[in-house]
């Protein structure tokens, strides 16, 4: 028979990868820790979960908290906890995946001494915690949403031409796809519409577009290995 009072107590914290386009190229959003453990390391916004609030909730507080980002698409991906990741007691990080269209104004608070976009592609080579793992399964799931999900979309302005899609593509998956074939396959998804007010051909996404609705076949593009 288990003795249930003999378990540990293990804490609920949140962590938030938040993607954006910034300088063109698919960066993430860092912390500089303040406070022990880690003091001085960069991380991911995250923080405790209070006892009267959702995980969903007490991401967006904590990103509010600590960068002065509001009002973004959220969504949970994955639970995070090995015993040690965390040198002050036993915890589980629920992580979230952030999208933001434009790079919003940050500010650093009483625990962040710095706020900065990162490139994906040149991290720091040591980040708090486990979160430099984070960050490869964040980059993995939305790499892996992009066949049958419009995420890549939310990366995007609301109004955008093919060749901006094409590139949010290829920044995600980080190898290129040939245009004209990328053209045809996102044209036969039947999920943009439109935007005749443009002097240059723009889009948009059809806001009738439900969940199981959006089939892209990005692979065909792939350009042959020389």
């Amino acid at each position: 028979m288990t003795n249930h009072t003999t378990h540990a107590t293990i804490s609920v914290t949140v962590d938030v990868v938040l993607f954006c386009m910034y300088n063109a190229s698919l960066h993430i959003l860092l912390i500089e820790r303040k406070y022990p453990p880690f003091a001085g390391a960069w991380a991911l916004p995250g923080g405790f979960v209070e006892a009267d609030e959702t995980l969903a909730q007490a991401a967006r507080r904590e990103l509010f908290e600590e960068t002065n980002v509001s009002d973004l698409y959220v969504e949970q991906f994955y639970t995070f906890g090995d015993p040690g990741r965390d040198p002050r007691r036993q915890n589980v990080s629920v992580a979230h995946i952030g999208l933001c269209r434009t790079p919003p104004q940050l500010a650093t608070s009483d625990e962040t001494p710095q706020v900065q976009w990162h490139p994906l592609t040149q991290l720091p080579p040591v980040l708090a915690f486990d979160h430099q793992q984070i960050i490869a399964m964040a980059h993995t799931r939305l790499r892996a949403q992009l066949e049958y999900t419009p995420i890549a979309f939310a990366l995007l302005p609301t109004q955008f031409t093919l060749a901006d899609v094409h590139h949010v593509y290829q920044q995600i998956l980080g190898e290129s796809l040939d245009f004209a074939t990328f053209q045809r396959a996102l044209t036969a998804a039947g999920v943009l519409i439109a935007a005749n007010d443009q002097s240059q051909p723009h889009f948009h996404i059809d806001p009738s577009l439900n969940d199981g609705q959006f089939v892209f076949r990005w692979r065909d593009a792939r350009q042959p290995i020389a």
